[in-house]
This record gives structure tokens, sequence and C-alpha cells, in this order.
């Protein structure tokens, strides 16, 4: 796993370097001109990255979601318009077919990817705030009995190149059981039955979100169907969980970078190479330390969550839409804060300050989709109630290896994925067991354990106020209290995690979060978050916690869980 990405970033080269064809520079030439940075692909290409995304059994070398995690967490720390686009949709659309597929399928995807064919993935319903259940194309019937496709969809990733697309429609009535996923060959529709069209330019992810489709009773092949008809909503809801925690995980490289930078440009130089005087203040030190802290608190869940997939395959209903429904309320504010520190510098477009820009731009767009905020709570509030009656303080915890970064997996298996969790919810018991055996000894740990004990004490209000509330009526509106307490909810899975991987990290690997400063830091803004009014934190947890942002700054480290070397 590690070797693998270590090997990427050595191709992809220090992003510093001018002369680097993936560096910066190029990086940034290519989004002013609305693309994808051909010489990036190129170094995917050599990488073999189309590799990763098909499984072994399949002649690819994908068997874990963490894996993938690590080895594309290079790509987006400098594009996340280059790892989405050339990747991520690649193996969102993969995915549903190594999922649904038959072994004809399965075969004939595989063989595309590994010649490097890229997919595309039609989900998005913007006439139906992405509710992509709304589908504007139908598959009728002919007069022949064949398939044929009228309708629109307005945003396809990568459809102006892809040789595969995964298209979700309309082939029955209303209800869950009315819709069905395609696999299908866009070089094969004929001209006069459908038309490619334009999207206008976005301020987020340039030349990612590029096309579009039309169709009028354009015929497709009898054995496109993917799996059953009338599969595709619960094909959707399970292959959800792997984009949306793969795609929340991953954006934690662009803010990575971001932290990079703000303290970059506040100790070392400006935009352009010119002197600028260090400006170590309180304030920025205050800032850069928060968002540090805001990404190991996600950081955890997203790991936690990714490894989920592996060990806990039929919780990963909640955690995935947790975690992905954190970004923009986590992730996001940390940019912002983080812009604060650059300051006018925020407004060059060129260099390290201006790969920020871009990130500040691209982040927040990841957020939306079919995966945004509304879908996930939509995933979690029709469970909370049987979490609320048959899991929480009764529940059993989740295994430890699931709060160990990089530890060995078992292989994935995408048929052990389930639609909802059933009532279960081992990484809220893991809450209740870390805060159990808190020990009190230094002052950090004693706040650490004062700041667990508020957060079961959340645990059981947000049980009480579950419980209280009238049942959801089917079909009828959702009262705005389960959307506040789906919030609730994420926020404590969010601290859950974080207790989980400070009780399991091991002194001897990684001494850093072995200790309770930064767990008690990231606890201590989840606690504010929920406005539980928490303690103050004693000196040493944010000195600690300061202490080794500069540490990373100076030995070249990633910011996330996996502390990984990085060039530049």
């Amino acid at each position: 796993m590690a070797e693998r990405a270590a090997r990427l970033e050595r191709m992809l080269g220090d992003p510093d370097d001018p002369a680097n064809p993936t560096g910066t520079r190029a990086l940034l030439r290519a989004d002013r001109a609305g693309a994808l940075s051909p010489e990036a692909e190129h170094v995917l290409d050599a990488y073999g990255m189309n590799e990763e995304f098909v499984p072994r059994a399949l002649g690819g070398r994908f068997d874990s979601a963490e894996t993938l995690l690590r080895i594309m967490r290079p790509v987006f720390r400098r594009d996340v318009a280059l790892g989405m686009g050339y990747g991520m949709t690649t193996f969102m659309a993969a995915s549903d077919v190594w999922m649904t597929g038959d072994r004809a399928q399965r075969g004939r995807l595989a063989d595309l990817v590994l010649s490097g064919s890229k997919a595309a993935i039609a989900q998005h319903e913007t006439a139906h705030t992405n509710d992509f259940v709304k589908s504007q194309i139908r598959a009728d019937r002919d007069a022949t009995g064949g398939l044929v496709l009228t309708g629109a969809k307005p945003v396809i990733n990568n459809m102006q190149r892809a040789d595969a697309l995964v298209l979700f429609c309309r082939t029955g009535g209303p209800g869950s059981t009315g819709h069905s996923a395609l696999l299908l060959d866009p070089r094969r529709f004929p001209e006069d039955r459908h038309r490619v069209t334009r999207r206008p330019p976005s301020v987020g992810l340039r030349g990612y979100f590029c096309a579009g489709v039309e169709f009028d009773r354009c015929p497709v092949p009898e054995d496109a169907l993917l799996g059953a008809p009338g599969s595709g909503v619960a094909t959707a809801l399970r292959s959800f969980q792997i984009s949306r925690t793969l795609m929340a995980s991953l954006v934690v490289a662009a803010v990575d970078t971001s932290l990079r930078t703000a303290v970059l440009v506040d100790r070392t130089q400006a935009p352009g190479g010119a002197a600028h005087a260090p400006a170590d203040s309180r304030q920025v030190a205050h800032t850069v330390t928060g968002a540090f802290t805001d990404l190991l608190l996600y950081d955890s869940l997203a790991v936690v969550a990714t490894r989920a997939l592996h060990l806990l395959p039929g919780e990963t209903s909640l955690y995935s839409a947790a975690v992905k429904s954190l970004l923009p309320k986590v992730l996001s504010e940390a940019m912002y804060d983080l812009s604060t520190v650059l300051g006018s510098q925020l407004y060059t477009r060129e260099g390290t300050v201006g790969l920020f820009q871009k990130h500040l731009r691209d982040v927040p767009v990841v957020s939306l989709g079919h995966a945004g905020t509304a879908a996930c709570q939509a995933t979690i509030i029709p469970q909370l109630d049987s979490l609320a009656r048959g899991s929480w303080f009764t529940g059993e915890e989740a295994p430890a290896a699931l709060f160990r970064p990089a530890d060995p997996l078992p292989p994935f298996r995408y048929e052990r994925l389930g639609i909802a969790a059933g009532g279960r919810d081992g990484l809220s018991a893991s809450l209740l067991a870390a805060a159990a055996c808190v020990p009190g000894g230094t002052p950090e740990a004693r706040a650490l354990r004062a700041l667990a004990e508020q957060l079961v004490g959340e645990l059981r209000d947000l049980r009480a106020r579950v419980l209280a509330l009238p049942p959801l009526a089917a079909g009828g509106p959702t009262s705005p209290a389960w959307f506040a307490l789906c919030d609730r909810y994420a926020l404590v899975l969010a601290a859950a995690a974080v207790l989980g991987v400070w009780r399991h990290s091991r002194p001897g690997r990684d001494p850093f979060l072995a200790d309770p400063s930064w767990a008690a830091a990231a606890l201590h803004r989840i606690n504010r978050r929920l406005g539980l009014r928490p303690p103050d934190l004693p000196p040493g947890c944010t000195a600690r916690v300061h202490q080794e942002v500069l540490a990373r700054f100076g030995g070249g480290r990633s910011y996330d869980l996996y502390d990984a070397p990085v060039p530049g």
C-alpha cells in the first residue's frame, strides 16, 4: 500500500518545480483552460492507475478501499479535478459493474479500463435537486421488444471521452423498483438519436463537469441491463457507500496541501519568491492548529469509514453518509479559516498560493451532487429510530482493527454491503468503551476524559430526543428536528472515531496519535460544534498540536493520519 503510493509520489515529482510537467504551474495552466492536464494524465497512465480500479480477479490491482485511498491522495493533493476526472469517475462507474454485472459485462469493462479507457456514470438530476430516483430518462420497449432511451441527463462526468457509460434510468412505475442501471457503449449511440450537450464553465472543478446527453428513442442492447430489471435503486444505494466514503476521504489531501501552504506563506515566503517576514503570531498559530485538528478529526472518521467497508460492511451506509455530510461543515470551513492566513495573497493565481485558491474553489464542489448533504441525511434519518431502540448503549463495539490506519484488511467484497445498517452501530458503541478507559494521569488525559464523558451524555440525550419524536411517515414530510439530530449524530460518530484512533494507536509506531493532546483538542472542537460548552483545554494540548504542525511542515510529512513523506 505505502510503497505504491510512494512510487506515484515520486513519479508526480516536486509540485513546486517549474519544470515539472505535473507541477503546480502546469496544473494551474490546465485549470485556466478549463481542462485536465494532459501531462499529468500521461504520468498516471505510465503508473498504470487504471489497474487500481479493476479487481485482482479481473486482472487489476484493486483489493482494498484503503489502498486506493492511499494511492489517490497524492493526486488529490495536487488537483482535485484531476483525481476525479481521470480516476474516481471511472472507478465509481466500474464499481456498479463489479457489484451487479454478469460475467460478460465485468470482463468487457475490465478489458476496456485496463486498456486505458475511461468510464462515465450518469446519476445527477439537477432539475430535482439531484434526487436520482426522479430520473428524466426512461428506457421503454419499442414495437420489436427492444429497449429505447428517451430523456436527458444534463451533467455526466467524463461523457465527452468515455468508452463505457453506466446510466441510471426509469424502467417502470414510481417506487424503488421502477429504476434500473444500464451498461452502455456511448460510441455506438446512433447519431440521429442522441446529442451530447456542453455545460457552461464552472468555478470549481473546471474541466470536470463537462457534458450532458439527450436521447430521442435511442436504441440500446438488451444485454445492457445491470442486474435484474428494477434493481437500480438498490444498486445505487450500495455503490453510494463506496463513492461517498472514498470521495469524502480523498478531499482531505487537498486540505493537507492548503494547510501546508498557509504555514509556508506565514513562515517563509510570499508568492514569486519575495522575502516575507515570519509572522508566527498567536492568531496564525491558533488558525493553523485549529485547521490541523479539524483535518485530523475528519480524517479519523474518513479512514474509519473506509476500513469499515471491509470490516463492518453492513454498517457503512451510516458511516459513509456521515463522513460525506461533514465535508462542508468541517473541511470547507477549515479551508476558509486558512484563507485568512494568506490575506490579500489569496488572490494570487500562480504558484503555491494559486493552487490554494484552486483548492478553495474545488473542495466545496465535491460536497454537491447525488451524494450531497441532503442525500446523506436522507440515508441516516430513517435509521435513527432503530439505532436508538436497538443499538445505542446496548450494541457491540467495533473491532480494534477499524481504528488502525494501514493495518492489513480482509479482501473487499461488494456483495457484503447492505442497503441499511439493520439497527447496528459498532462505532457508537466504541465511543462508550473508549470513554470508560481514558486514564486521568496528565492534564491532557484528564481533559480527554471529561470531553469523552460529555459526548457519552450527548449520545444519551440524542437517543432520548430520537425516541421522543413521532415516527417517520412513509412519503410524508420530515420534521426539521430529524435533520438537526442527524447532524449531531454525525459529529458523535466523528468523536467516536477520534477516540478509537487514539485508544488503539501504538506509542512505538505513532507517538503523536497515542498522545491524548490531539484527541482532546479534536473532541473540544466537536463539543463546541455541538454547543456543549466544553471545559478549557490545558495549554499543553494546543502546544503539542501546534508543535506537530511545524514538525510535519519542516519534515515534509503529510498532515493526515498516515503521516507520510510528501515532496516539495
